[in-house]
Protein backbone atom coordinates (compact mmCIF):
# COMPACT_ATOMS: atom_id res chain seq x y z
CA UNK A 1 0.00 0.00 0.00
CA UNK A 2 1.12 3.47 -0.90
CA UNK A 3 1.67 6.16 1.76
CA UNK A 4 -0.82 8.10 0.04
CA UNK A 5 -2.94 5.69 0.69
CA UNK A 6 -2.21 5.12 4.29
CA UNK A 7 -2.65 9.26 4.75
CA UNK A 8 -6.01 10.71 5.02
CA UNK A 9 -7.51 13.78 6.29
CA UNK A 10 -7.25 17.12 5.08
CA UNK A 11 -4.53 19.65 3.73
CA UNK A 12 -4.70 23.07 2.43
CA UNK A 13 -2.92 23.10 -1.03
CA UNK A 14 -0.48 25.52 0.46
CA UNK A 15 0.74 23.27 3.39
CA UNK A 16 1.29 20.40 0.89
CA UNK A 17 4.82 20.09 1.97
CA UNK A 18 3.45 18.67 5.08
CA UNK A 19 1.37 15.93 4.15
CA UNK A 20 4.56 14.84 1.83
CA UNK A 21 6.57 14.57 4.78
CA UNK A 22 4.08 12.62 6.54
CA UNK A 23 3.58 10.48 3.58
CA UNK A 24 7.59 10.18 3.74
CA UNK A 25 7.64 9.13 6.98
CA UNK A 26 4.94 6.02 6.63
CA UNK A 27 7.00 5.19 3.14
CA UNK A 28 10.45 4.71 5.18
CA UNK A 29 8.96 2.73 7.30
CA UNK A 30 9.10 5.35 10.41
CA UNK A 31 5.61 5.85 11.74
CA UNK A 32 3.61 2.90 12.37
CA UNK A 33 0.20 5.15 13.45
CA UNK A 34 0.93 8.71 13.30
CA UNK A 35 -1.66 12.39 13.41
CA UNK A 36 -0.26 15.58 12.50
CA UNK A 37 -2.18 19.05 12.43
CA UNK A 38 -1.40 22.38 12.00
CA UNK A 39 -3.26 25.92 12.81
CA UNK A 40 -2.25 28.91 10.58
CA UNK A 41 -4.24 32.38 11.49
CA UNK A 42 -5.99 30.73 13.43
CA UNK A 43 -7.23 28.30 10.69
CA UNK A 44 -6.96 24.98 10.27
CA UNK A 45 -4.68 23.89 7.54
CA UNK A 46 -3.84 20.69 8.14
CA UNK A 47 -5.95 17.89 9.67
CA UNK A 48 -3.66 14.22 8.52
CA UNK A 49 -4.06 10.83 9.79
CA UNK A 50 -2.67 7.28 8.67
CA UNK A 51 -1.19 3.84 9.41
CA UNK A 52 -1.96 1.47 12.31
CA UNK A 53 -3.03 2.40 15.55
CA UNK A 54 -3.25 -1.65 16.93
CA UNK A 55 -0.14 -3.47 15.73
CA UNK A 56 -1.21 -6.70 17.44
CA UNK A 57 -5.18 -6.34 15.50
CA UNK A 58 -4.22 -4.28 12.65
CA UNK A 59 -6.74 -1.66 13.41
CA UNK A 60 -6.55 1.45 11.60
CA UNK A 61 -5.91 4.82 12.68
CA UNK A 62 -8.99 6.68 12.48
CA UNK A 63 -9.48 10.65 12.36
CA UNK A 64 -10.61 10.65 16.10
CA UNK A 65 -7.86 8.20 17.37
CA UNK A 66 -5.69 9.69 20.25
CA UNK A 67 -2.74 8.25 21.37
CA UNK A 68 -0.29 9.18 24.66
CA UNK A 69 1.86 12.33 23.86
CA UNK A 70 3.82 11.55 26.44
CA UNK A 71 5.67 14.92 27.74
CA UNK A 72 4.07 16.88 25.40
CA UNK A 73 1.26 16.45 28.76
CA UNK A 74 3.88 19.71 30.65
CA UNK A 75 2.68 22.49 28.51
CA UNK A 76 -0.69 21.76 29.37
CA UNK A 77 -0.26 21.10 32.97
CA UNK A 78 2.06 24.32 32.98
CA UNK A 79 -1.13 26.42 31.37
CA UNK A 80 -3.75 25.26 34.18
CA UNK A 81 -0.76 26.41 36.48
CA UNK A 82 -0.67 29.52 34.51
CA UNK A 83 -4.27 30.64 34.33
CA UNK A 84 -4.85 29.70 38.27
CA UNK A 85 -2.19 32.16 38.58
CA UNK A 86 -3.69 34.77 36.03
CA UNK A 87 -6.45 34.54 38.30
CA UNK A 88 -4.84 35.81 41.65
CA UNK A 89 -5.69 32.54 42.83
CA UNK A 90 -1.68 31.55 43.44
CA UNK A 91 1.65 33.68 43.71
CA UNK A 92 4.00 31.44 41.59
CA UNK A 93 6.83 33.74 42.60
CA UNK A 94 6.21 33.79 46.19
CA UNK A 95 7.62 29.90 48.31
CA UNK A 96 5.44 26.58 47.93
CA UNK A 97 5.43 26.27 51.06
CA UNK A 98 2.50 29.05 51.09
CA UNK A 99 0.20 26.77 49.77
CA UNK A 100 2.20 23.46 50.54
CA UNK A 101 3.48 24.03 53.71
CA UNK A 102 4.83 20.56 53.89
CA UNK A 103 7.05 20.72 51.48
CA UNK A 104 9.41 23.07 53.05
CA UNK A 105 10.91 20.05 54.45
CA UNK A 106 14.95 19.02 54.34
CA UNK A 107 15.52 22.71 53.00
CA UNK A 108 13.16 23.65 50.60
CA UNK A 109 11.48 26.21 51.95
CA UNK A 110 12.96 29.37 49.03
CA UNK A 111 11.62 26.63 46.17
CA UNK A 112 8.99 28.76 44.73
CA UNK A 113 6.22 27.89 42.25
CA UNK A 114 8.19 29.12 39.07
CA UNK A 115 10.85 26.70 40.20
CA UNK A 116 8.65 23.93 40.21
CA UNK A 117 7.57 25.23 36.64
CA UNK A 118 11.00 25.64 35.22
CA UNK A 119 12.30 22.36 36.50
CA UNK A 120 14.49 24.21 39.27
CA UNK A 121 12.99 21.99 42.19
CA UNK A 122 15.77 19.93 42.59
CA UNK A 123 13.75 16.55 42.78
CA UNK A 124 13.81 14.91 39.36
CA UNK A 125 13.40 11.51 40.65
CA UNK A 126 11.60 9.60 43.69
CA UNK A 127 13.76 8.71 46.23
CA UNK A 128 12.52 4.82 46.28
CA UNK A 129 11.09 2.91 43.33
CA UNK A 130 6.69 3.95 42.87
CA UNK A 131 4.45 1.66 41.59
CA UNK A 132 1.83 2.59 38.58
CA UNK A 133 -1.10 2.09 40.89
CA UNK A 134 0.94 4.53 43.60
CA UNK A 135 1.12 7.20 40.69
CA UNK A 136 -2.82 7.10 40.18
CA UNK A 137 -3.05 9.09 43.55
CA UNK A 138 -1.51 12.50 42.70
CA UNK A 139 -1.86 13.54 46.88
CA UNK A 140 0.45 10.57 47.67
CA UNK A 141 2.91 11.53 44.87
CA UNK A 142 3.20 14.51 46.12
CA UNK A 143 3.69 13.70 49.82
CA UNK A 144 6.69 11.83 48.55
CA UNK A 145 8.09 14.49 47.03
CA UNK A 146 7.29 16.90 49.90
CA UNK A 147 9.11 14.46 52.50
CA UNK A 148 12.22 14.55 50.16
CA UNK A 149 15.53 16.57 50.18
CA UNK A 150 16.38 18.10 46.80
CA UNK A 151 19.45 17.27 44.58
CA UNK A 152 20.38 20.27 44.42
CA UNK A 153 19.25 24.12 45.29
CA UNK A 154 17.34 26.23 43.29
CA UNK A 155 19.74 28.73 41.84
CA UNK A 156 22.43 25.69 41.21
CA UNK A 157 20.89 24.94 37.56
CA UNK A 158 17.96 23.01 36.12
CA UNK A 159 17.71 19.62 35.30
CA UNK A 160 14.44 17.75 33.74
CA UNK A 161 11.85 16.70 36.22
CA UNK A 162 10.67 13.81 33.67
CA UNK A 163 7.87 12.44 35.60
CA UNK A 164 8.07 13.92 38.93
CA UNK A 165 7.68 17.69 36.86
CA UNK A 166 3.53 16.45 37.02
CA UNK A 167 3.02 15.64 40.92
CA UNK A 168 4.87 19.28 41.59
CA UNK A 169 3.84 21.43 39.39
CA UNK A 170 -0.32 19.66 39.18
CA UNK A 171 -0.13 20.31 42.69
CA UNK A 172 -0.35 23.46 42.21
CA UNK A 173 -3.21 23.14 40.45
CA UNK A 174 -4.82 20.66 42.51
CA UNK A 175 -4.32 22.61 46.00
CA UNK A 176 -5.50 25.82 44.72
CA UNK A 177 -8.62 24.72 42.34
CA UNK A 178 -9.65 21.72 44.35
CA UNK A 179 -9.25 19.09 41.98
CA UNK A 180 -6.63 17.13 39.83
CA UNK A 181 -4.64 18.49 36.55
CA UNK A 182 -7.01 16.92 33.73
CA UNK A 183 -10.43 17.85 35.30
CA UNK A 184 -8.82 20.93 35.52
CA UNK A 185 -8.01 20.76 31.76
CA UNK A 186 -11.36 19.13 30.75
CA UNK A 187 -13.66 22.09 32.58
CA UNK A 188 -11.35 24.76 31.15
CA UNK A 189 -9.17 24.23 27.96
CA UNK A 190 -11.22 21.59 26.07
CA UNK A 191 -12.85 17.76 26.43
CA UNK A 192 -10.08 16.24 24.35
CA UNK A 193 -6.69 16.83 26.02
CA UNK A 194 -7.65 13.66 28.60
CA UNK A 195 -5.05 13.43 31.72
CA UNK A 196 -7.21 10.48 32.73
CA UNK A 197 -8.18 8.38 29.88
CA UNK A 198 -11.77 7.16 30.53
CA UNK A 199 -12.58 3.18 29.46
CA UNK A 200 -14.50 4.62 26.17
CA UNK A 201 -11.65 6.62 25.24
CA UNK A 202 -9.10 4.17 26.25
CA UNK A 203 -10.85 1.47 23.56
CA UNK A 204 -10.16 3.48 20.79
CA UNK A 205 -6.63 4.98 21.87
CA UNK A 206 -3.38 4.04 19.90
CA UNK A 207 -1.39 1.19 21.39
CA UNK A 208 2.32 2.59 21.58
CA UNK A 209 4.71 0.27 19.79
CA UNK A 210 8.34 0.05 20.75
CA UNK A 211 11.37 0.51 18.38
CA UNK A 212 14.26 -0.13 21.13
CA UNK A 213 15.97 1.32 23.72
CA UNK A 214 17.36 5.41 22.96
CA UNK A 215 20.78 5.71 21.77
CA UNK A 216 22.86 7.56 23.70
CA UNK A 217 23.53 11.59 21.85
CA UNK A 218 20.09 11.27 20.71
CA UNK A 219 18.03 13.50 22.76
CA UNK A 220 16.99 15.62 19.73
CA UNK A 221 17.14 15.57 15.55
CA UNK A 222 20.48 16.87 15.63
CA UNK A 223 22.43 16.22 19.14
CA UNK A 224 25.05 13.72 17.68
CA UNK A 225 25.80 16.90 15.00
CA UNK A 226 26.34 19.50 17.63
CA UNK A 227 27.65 17.35 20.81
CA UNK A 228 31.61 16.71 21.72
CA UNK A 229 32.81 13.15 22.48
CA UNK A 230 32.91 14.27 26.03
CA UNK A 231 29.10 14.46 26.23
CA UNK A 232 28.39 11.71 23.93
CA UNK A 233 30.82 9.53 26.52
CA UNK A 234 28.76 11.00 29.52
CA UNK A 235 25.51 9.87 27.53
CA UNK A 236 26.47 6.65 27.30
CA UNK A 237 27.68 5.96 30.62
CA UNK A 238 24.46 7.62 32.28
CA UNK A 239 22.01 5.05 30.15
CA UNK A 240 24.03 2.52 31.31
CA UNK A 241 24.43 3.10 34.87
CA UNK A 242 20.61 1.98 36.38
CA UNK A 243 21.57 4.60 39.12
CA UNK A 244 22.59 7.81 37.05
CA UNK A 245 20.13 10.57 37.62
CA UNK A 246 18.99 10.11 34.13
CA UNK A 247 17.58 6.86 34.20
CA UNK A 248 16.11 7.27 37.67
CA UNK A 249 13.78 10.32 36.48
CA UNK A 250 13.26 8.09 33.57
CA UNK A 251 12.18 5.16 34.62
CA UNK A 252 10.76 5.73 37.82
CA UNK A 253 7.67 5.07 37.92
CA UNK A 254 8.36 2.19 35.87
CA UNK A 255 5.41 0.43 33.89
CA UNK A 256 4.20 -0.10 30.35
CA UNK A 257 2.35 3.22 29.10
CA UNK A 258 -0.01 0.80 27.68
CA UNK A 259 -1.20 -0.49 30.56
CA UNK A 260 -5.36 0.67 31.52
CA UNK A 261 -3.38 1.97 34.92
CA UNK A 262 -1.02 4.17 33.64
CA UNK A 263 -3.42 5.57 30.93
CA UNK A 264 -6.60 5.90 33.51
CA UNK A 265 -3.66 7.48 36.14
CA UNK A 266 -3.67 10.72 34.70
CA UNK A 267 -0.01 11.59 34.90
CA UNK A 268 0.26 15.08 34.91
CA UNK A 269 3.93 15.10 33.36
CA UNK A 270 3.29 12.56 30.82
CA UNK A 271 0.45 10.73 30.85
CA UNK A 272 -1.67 12.90 28.56
CA UNK A 273 -4.21 11.23 25.77
CA UNK A 274 -4.83 13.34 22.63
CA UNK A 275 -4.91 13.67 18.73
CA UNK A 276 -3.17 15.91 17.23
CA UNK A 277 -6.12 17.78 15.97
CA UNK A 278 -6.92 18.81 19.88
CA UNK A 279 -3.70 19.37 21.00
CA UNK A 280 -2.80 21.90 17.87
CA UNK A 281 -5.94 23.23 18.59
CA UNK A 282 -4.98 23.87 22.42
CA UNK A 283 -1.79 25.97 21.17
CA UNK A 284 -3.84 27.97 18.84
CA UNK A 285 -6.53 29.24 21.29
CA UNK A 286 -3.06 29.86 23.53
CA UNK A 287 -1.67 32.16 21.28
CA UNK A 288 -5.36 33.37 20.24
CA UNK A 289 -5.79 34.52 23.50
CA UNK A 290 -8.57 32.53 24.17
CA UNK A 291 -6.99 30.36 27.30
CA UNK A 292 -4.51 32.65 28.70
CA UNK A 293 -4.09 36.56 28.37
CA UNK A 294 -1.74 37.01 25.52
CA UNK A 295 0.39 38.90 28.48
CA UNK A 296 0.27 36.11 30.69
CA UNK A 297 1.17 33.76 27.63
CA UNK A 298 3.95 35.97 26.84
CA UNK A 299 5.00 36.11 30.60
CA UNK A 300 4.96 32.18 30.81
CA UNK A 301 6.76 31.47 27.03
CA UNK A 302 9.40 34.23 28.51
CA UNK A 303 13.33 31.87 28.85
CA UNK A 304 13.92 31.60 32.35
CA UNK A 305 16.29 28.99 32.11
CA UNK A 306 19.25 27.94 29.50
CA UNK A 307 22.31 25.48 30.02
CA UNK A 308 22.99 22.22 30.10
CA UNK A 309 20.72 20.02 31.86
CA UNK A 310 21.59 18.34 35.08
CA UNK A 311 19.03 15.47 34.09
CA UNK A 312 19.47 15.12 30.47
CA UNK A 313 23.12 16.69 30.01
CA UNK A 314 22.53 18.48 26.68
CA UNK A 315 21.10 21.99 26.63
CA UNK A 316 17.48 22.57 27.86
CA UNK A 317 15.82 26.16 28.02
CA UNK A 318 12.85 26.31 29.78
CA UNK A 319 9.89 29.34 29.88
CA UNK A 320 7.46 29.09 32.81
CA UNK A 321 6.91 24.73 31.81
CA UNK A 322 7.19 25.28 28.19
CA UNK A 323 10.19 24.40 26.53
CA UNK A 324 12.15 27.47 24.10
CA UNK A 325 13.90 26.20 21.13
CA UNK A 326 17.24 24.22 21.82
CA UNK A 327 18.99 20.62 21.52
CA UNK A 328 15.74 19.36 23.16
CA UNK A 329 13.30 21.45 21.14
CA UNK A 330 14.47 22.10 17.86
CA UNK A 331 12.48 24.79 15.60
CA UNK A 332 13.94 25.87 11.68
CA UNK A 333 14.61 29.37 13.49
CA UNK A 334 15.85 28.78 16.91
CA UNK A 335 17.97 32.22 17.46
CA UNK A 336 15.19 34.11 16.54
CA UNK A 337 12.33 32.30 17.19
CA UNK A 338 9.48 32.82 19.46
CA UNK A 339 8.31 29.05 19.24
CA UNK A 340 7.21 27.46 22.39
CA UNK A 341 6.04 23.96 23.69
CA UNK A 342 6.81 20.33 24.68
CA UNK A 343 8.31 17.50 23.21
CA UNK A 344 7.01 14.37 24.17
CA UNK A 345 9.45 10.57 24.43
CA UNK A 346 7.40 8.93 21.89
CA UNK A 347 8.46 11.04 19.10
CA UNK A 348 5.30 14.05 19.22
CA UNK A 349 5.44 17.75 19.55
CA UNK A 350 3.12 20.10 20.51
CA UNK A 351 3.88 24.06 19.63
CA UNK A 352 2.84 27.52 19.15
CA UNK A 353 4.54 30.21 17.41
CA UNK A 354 2.72 34.01 18.08
CA UNK A 355 4.63 35.74 15.55
CA UNK A 356 4.44 32.81 12.55
CA UNK A 357 0.43 32.16 13.87
CA UNK A 358 1.25 28.52 14.09
CA UNK A 359 0.27 25.57 16.25
CA UNK A 360 1.15 21.87 15.22
CA UNK A 361 1.05 18.98 16.56
CA UNK A 362 2.50 15.38 15.65
CA UNK A 363 1.40 11.99 17.68
CA UNK A 364 2.91 8.64 17.28
CA UNK A 365 2.47 5.39 18.34
CA UNK A 366 5.69 3.97 16.76
CA UNK A 367 8.77 5.25 20.03
CA UNK A 368 10.89 7.37 18.42
CA UNK A 369 14.90 7.26 19.48
CA UNK A 370 15.09 10.17 21.29
CA UNK A 371 14.56 11.17 25.11
CA UNK A 372 12.39 14.41 23.72
CA UNK A 373 10.95 14.45 19.88
CA UNK A 374 12.76 12.68 17.12
CA UNK A 375 13.24 13.87 13.57
CA UNK A 376 9.91 13.23 12.48
CA UNK A 377 8.79 16.14 14.27
CA UNK A 378 11.10 18.11 12.92
CA UNK A 379 10.30 17.56 9.83
CA UNK A 380 6.62 18.08 10.02
CA UNK A 381 7.18 21.47 12.43
CA UNK A 382 9.85 22.66 9.34
CA UNK A 383 7.32 21.54 6.72
CA UNK A 384 4.74 23.98 8.03
CA UNK A 385 7.08 26.86 8.80
CA UNK A 386 8.22 27.10 5.38
CA UNK A 387 4.51 26.71 3.91
CA UNK A 388 3.98 29.86 6.28
CA UNK A 389 7.01 31.97 5.17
Amino acid sequence: MGSDQVVQGHCDPAFRGVREAFEAQFAQGRNLGASVAVFAGGRPVVDLWGGIADARTGRAWEHDTPCLAFSCTKAVTAAAALLLAERGEVALDRPVTDWWPEFGAHGKEGVTGEHLLTHRAGLPAFDRPVSAEEAADPAAMAGLLAGQAPEWAPDDGHGYHALTYGWLAGEIVRRTAGMPVGEFVRREFTPGLWIGTPPEVMARAARLSATGRPPAGAADPQAGEHSGADLLTRLAEAYLDPESLLNRALHNPSASYNKPVVLRGGWPAAGMVATARDLAAFYDALIGGRILRKETLAEGVRERVRGADKVLLVESAFGLGFMRPAMTFMTPSAGRSTAFGHTGAGGGIGLGDPEKGLAVAFIPNQMGGGMAGDRRSYELVKAAYAAAA
